[in-house]
């Protein structure tokens, strides 16, 4: 079969670059040339979309040029640079192309004032094909394709020759030699009429000064865990990202890239030993970050009309928290404290350089089947960036960062483990309790200072780790042994406890009416293969993002009136864990800080710039339901009835507050965070009225207290 006609195509491309209208009506391609022609703009993308509308009764012109990429990029530019047009701005002197020749010096000819690069973007739209690393194959090679992974390595920024220029010690002539591959065979001999007619092997000197170099990356994308089938090993591919496109990703990105799958052969002795195998790797022609992060989350039009009207909700938070996960079953208040880890607070900096950090530690500990593992992969998948791993399958320098050699410089260089590659996002760490204590230690910097120190092979420094952890663990035993202290059951150390802003003790205890509800949402889940109706539509995870992203921007503050307040509340928490036996948690003054944490993302939510009393009351609520099973155990254990408790947790409050008044939201507060319902209030209220103990305001259930 005869090959194409390169130049008939080359009249095709002149003339979809001359002719090609957008749809505001503006010739795209001429405008575009004309920037490049004036030093506004370093590349010239063509649009593939474009390129088929173009030629839409001529289908094979597309195909030729996805299957070529290559060799269709230098037509196209080819084309671009006969119709360059003149400059229409003075050009400085010191713009980047023409910092050492301007076009009287070196003539029209000459590679600085062609175009500098020709790249086709492959704009993502759902009857575009995106393939897996692993279904990438040979017969992809020499194709324009488009691959989704994850960021796992990036190396430095270097500059890589594009012209080299050479000058004649016996003539003074200049040559200029273009560079395509990655290794080159210099000049040697000068090749002028001049020397050619003396007969003089005229040396060339290479002008490093005067030669041309374009920014170069090298990039490593791993295949998603979802793609990798069961019993294999993760696939990775080789980016290289040349001019524009460098610094554009970072370890721990999702992205899909587009480019040209090509051969890299061997060089050197690695070619004698490796015979006629080459290696691949893709050459990028355009990144599109699949999870931005929510610094870089642009919000579209109608994405901020949902999130304007979803603020004027009242009931905002519990349709949140609730649209986490809705096929799991119950855990409100667990989905309330994941919502609030992604949310966070503003990280705090001080003029002396000290920082206060605003990301929130979660670990969920509790019985088998409780759905810990589920509730972690769904927040994995919710942020915009996460990184789920096990503790039996992680290592410390897994989880830190480990020492490589660079395959390109041979240099030593750092590899960013889950802790680094969670930079900005979530970590979620499954098995808590099943990591051996020297790997255990290496997340206690990274949970405070939210650092990792390395001190590797001659490479000393820090690495920034500001992430969220969020564990899930098991007791001790299994499962929850009642006759043991909860210290015994937990059996982490206390300076790893005292790190987590929120420790969520869940237990799996019978109960009828709440194992039949669960029983008939597993049911119909397994059934519908979707959850039960919530009386909402839940939210999407990508509303959800943007929700997240436009609350992240607002820094609250804490008023003064509050901060006795705070003071108070934190007091009173220390002296009822230095009255109990046997502490369910270890309260230090980071414990303060989680409140003001949980607070500050609590108003957030409601895009306020000021924490309300509300929020307060909300984060104590949430640390203390935390130990709702065993606050209900030690209830027992007292002799307590529910409604004598009641009674002695609103008189104790009122007494501390000197106060005869008390505020049914108060009253209501207070027993939450000892796990009693409303119902038992209300019962408490009647029976203590019944007694003449205290008066009810019939409309808003207010307390007055009778002064005996």
């Amino acid at each position: 079969m005869p090959g194409p006609d390169f130049k008939a195509d080359k009249e095709i491309c002149k003339d979809f670059l001359k002719t090609f209208v957008a749809d505001n009506g503006a010739t795209k391609y001429m405008d575009l040339l004309q920037d490049v022609a004036n030093r506004r703009a370093r590349c010239f993308d063509i649009e593939l979309d474009d390129i088929s509308k173009y030629t839409a009764s001529d289908e094979k012109f597309l195909d030729r040029v996805r299957e070529n990429t290559r060799r269709y990029i230098s037509i196209f530019a080819e084309a671009a640079d006969e119709l360059l047009p003149e400059p229409t701005e003075v050009i400085r002197r010191d713009d980047d192309c023409l910092r050492h020749f301007n076009e009287t010096e070196v003539g029209r000819d000459s590679p600085y004032v062609t175009v500098t690069a020709v790249k086709f973007i492959l704009k993502a739209s759902a009857n575009d094909e995106v393939f897996t690393l692993r279904e990438v194959k040979a017969f992809h090679i020499g194709n324009l394709v488009k691959v989704m992974g994850i960021v796992t390595r990036c190396s430095d920024v270097k500059p890589l020759m594009q012209v080299a220029v050479y000058t004649c010690e016996e003539c003074g002539f200049e040559i200029y030699q273009e560079v395509t591959a990655r290794t080159f065979l210099p000049l040697f001999e000068c090749p002028s009429n001049r020397c050619r007619t003396n007969n003089a092997k005229g040396n060339l000197i290479l002008q490093l000064r005067a030669s041309k170099f374009l920014k170069f990356q090298e990039a490593k994308i791993q295949e998603l865990s979802e793609d990798v089938p069961k019993g294999h090993v993760p696939r990775s591919m080789t980016v290289h990202m040349r001019g524009e496109l460098t610094r554009k990703v970072g370890p721990g990105d999702l992205v899909e890239i587009s480019g040209i799958f090509l051969p890299m052969p061997y060089t050197g002795f690695r070619a004698m030993r490796a015979g006629l195998v080459a290696d691949t790797y893709l050459e990028a022609m355009s990144i599109t970050h699949s999870k931005k992060r929510y610094e870089e989350y642009a919000l579209q039009g109608d994405e901020q009309e949902q999130i304007e009207r979803l603020a004027e909700d009242g009931d905002i938070y519990n349709k949140l928290a609730r649209s986490l996960a809705p096929e799991i079953f119950g855990h409100e208040d667990v989905k309330k404290a994941l919502l609030l880890l992604l949310v966070g607070a503003p990280t705090r900096k001080l003029k002396d350089g000290m920082k206060i950090r605003g990301d929130l530690h979660v670990c969920l500990m509790g019985d088998p089947g409780v759905a810990k593992s589920q509730l972690l992969k769904h927040m994995v998948s919710v942020a915009p960036r996460g990184v789920y791993t096990t503790g039996r399958g992680s290592s410390g320098v897994g989880l830190t960062a480990a020492v490589q050699r660079d395959t390109v410089t041979n240099e030593m260089v750092l590899e960013g483990g889950a802790l680094v590659l969670a930079d900005m996002g979530i970590c979620a760490i499954d098995e808590f309790d099943k990591m051996d204590e020297i790997d255990r230690t290496a997340i206690h910097e990274v949970m405070e200072q939210q650092t990792v120190s390395i001190a590797k092979a001659g490479i000393t420094t820090s690495l920034n780790a500001r992430t969220a952890v969020l564990a899930a663990a098991n007791p001790a035993w299994g499962r929850y042994d009642l006759r043991r202290t909860p210290a015994e059951n937990i059996n982490l150390p206390p300076a790893l406890l005292s790190r987590f802003d929120l420790m969520w003790l869940i237990l799996d205890k019978a109960d009828m009416d709440g194992d039949l509800e669960m029983a008939r949402h597993i049911l119909y889940v397994h059934q519908k293969c979707e959850p039960p109706p919530l009386g909402f539509a839940p939210l999407e995870s990508s509303i959800l993002r943007a929700y997240i992203a436009a609350a992240r921007r607002t820094v609250p503050t804490v008023p003064k009136d509050l901060t006795e307040y705070f003071a108070s509340a934190y007091a009173s928490m220390r002296q009822e864990e230095a009255q109990s036996d046997a502490p369910h948690s270890y309260t230090t003054a980071r414990t303060l800080l989680s409140i003001l944490r949980i607070a500050m993302a609590l108003a957030r939510l409601r895009f306020s710039d000021t924490v309300a009393q509300s929020d307060v009351d909300e984060a104590l609520r949430l640390m203390q339901m935390s130990k709702f099973s065993l606050y209900a155990d030690e209830r027992k254990k007292s002799g307590l009835d529910a409604i004598s408790d009641i009674y002695s947790i609103i008189r104790d409050e009122a007494s501390r507050m000197n106060t005869m008044d008390v505020r049914y939201a108060n009253a209501l507060n207070w027993i939450s965070r000892k796990a009693y319902t409303e119902a038992q209030l209300k019962e408490c209220l009647e029976e203590y009225a019944a007694l003449n103990v205290w008066q009810i305001d019939p409309n808003t259930f207010d307390i007055h207290f009778i002064d005996a």
